[in-house]
């Protein structure tokens, strides 16, 4: 019988953080045929390349090269560039992670070409239509065969809204994989001494969020509360170059904010880890800080992973400045504490394993028929 032909899509930085355990577990089953395609979506070498280094991700087999431009725009050329390498490559399976355009641009082209869909991170909901990511996440799962929920609320969500329990599978949180991995390596990281940090001293920020940094009086409102908290105590900003573009746009003051370039996966991992407080609008980090025991205020009105409130250490705190620094003040002034926390069920560093074991298992009859089309 012939490998199992696994097509695995990444784009944004998230992604590879994601894929990265998965094609570690496809590597090492004979049954298993991996090809990994790079959209660019991430284009510069600080979003992609190193984070490649840092992962020990191989090469991608296939690279896009698609770069920025509107969310229609990407979108569109994505899938333009996809569809010949689908029709080439013939895949059982394309795979999918995470909620941005190369997702949803993946799961359209596989899904026209009758070729079966995995989504890993299935089932998220912010219930927040205004965040592209939304969209992304309810397209995505609106053409998967399979969806990998990382918690229980993303089964509710999936069984909310019709989706049948035969596609559904709780296989835990990938992110939580590779963060498990590279834990210990983390601890080598010189980024602290490099910056001039003291552990458990310092906060750590990050912001890309269209709803965040594209309103100009948002973003304002933001760099001013972060600016009084960095009044207080020493904090960290590895800028996105999207923020970075909206500040220089509007020529906003970093204060005593330490701006850096976006950084590797590992040095960024050993701020988290050593953090007195993290303040961002990105999903991922609000699993991660829940499984380092380190604070995290999240600035959105809504969060697609609820779990981390309801056993992690994240808060939700919305976007008004004088909210965030209410919370963020009743952090610094309260002493630092770890292990306040719940592990949610299943983020164990074993989800890769339980979802290739899925895709092998369900796959079989399909491959022994001799193909998927």
């Amino acid at each position: 019988m012939r490998p199992l032909q696994i097509t695995c899509v990444v784009g944004a930085r998230p992604n590879f953080v994601k894929v990265a355990p998965l094609l570690e577990v496809m590597k090492q089953r004979a049954n298993v045929k991996p090809l990994l395609v790079h959209t660019g979506q991430h284009f510069s070498p600080e979003m992609s390349d190193k984070f490649f280094q840092d992962l020990s991700l191989p090469a991608p087999d296939i690279h896009l090269g698609v770069a920025a431009g509107t969310q229609t725009e990407q979108t569109a050329e994505i899938m333009r560039r996809l569809e010949p390498v689908f029709l080439e490559g013939k895949p059982d399976v394309v795979l999918v992670v995470g909620d941005v355009n190369s997702t949803m641009a993946a799961a359209l082209v596989a899904a026209k070409l009758g070729i079966r869909v995995a989504h890993v991170e299935a089932g998220l909901r912010s219930f927040d239509r205004r965040m592209p990511e939304e969209i992304n996440r309810i397209v995505t799962d609106a053409l998967s065969d399979f969806l990998f929920v990382s918690e229980p609320s993303g089964e509710r969500n999936l069984r909310a809204e019709g989706v049948a329990a035969e596609k559904i599978f709780f296989a835990g949180n990938v992110m939580i994989d590779t963060l498990l991995r590279f834990r210990e390596k983390s601890r080598t990281s010189h980024i602290m001494d490099d910056l001039g940090l003291a552990a458990g001293n310092f906060a750590l920020v990050t912001l890309h969020r269209p709803s965040n940094v594209d309103d100009p009086a948002q973003l304002d409102g933001l760099m001013g509360a972060l600016r009084t908290i960095a009044a207080e105590i020493p904090t960290v900003f590895p800028i996105h170059p999207r923020t970075r573009a909206r500040m220089e746009n509007r020529s906003i003051d970093a204060g005593k904010i330490l701006l850096t370039p976006p950084l590797g996966y590992v040095d960024f991992l050993r701020l988290m880890a050593e953090a007195r407080l993290v303040l961002t609008d990105s999903g991922g980090i609000q699993e991660e800080t829940t499984i380092l025991q380190t604070a995290c205020l999240t600035l959105r009105e809504s969060t697609e992973r609820p779990v981390t409130i309801e056993e992690g250490t994240n808060r939700l705190v919305g976007v008004e400045p004088a909210a965030i620094l209410k919370a963020a003040f009743e952090v610094l002034h309260q002493a630092p504490h770890r292990n306040s926390a719940r592990v949610p069920a299943l983020w164990d560093g074993q989800a890769s394993n339980r979802i290739v074991d899925v895709l092998e298992n369900k796959m079989v009859n399909v491959i022994g028929r001799g193909g998927s089309h």
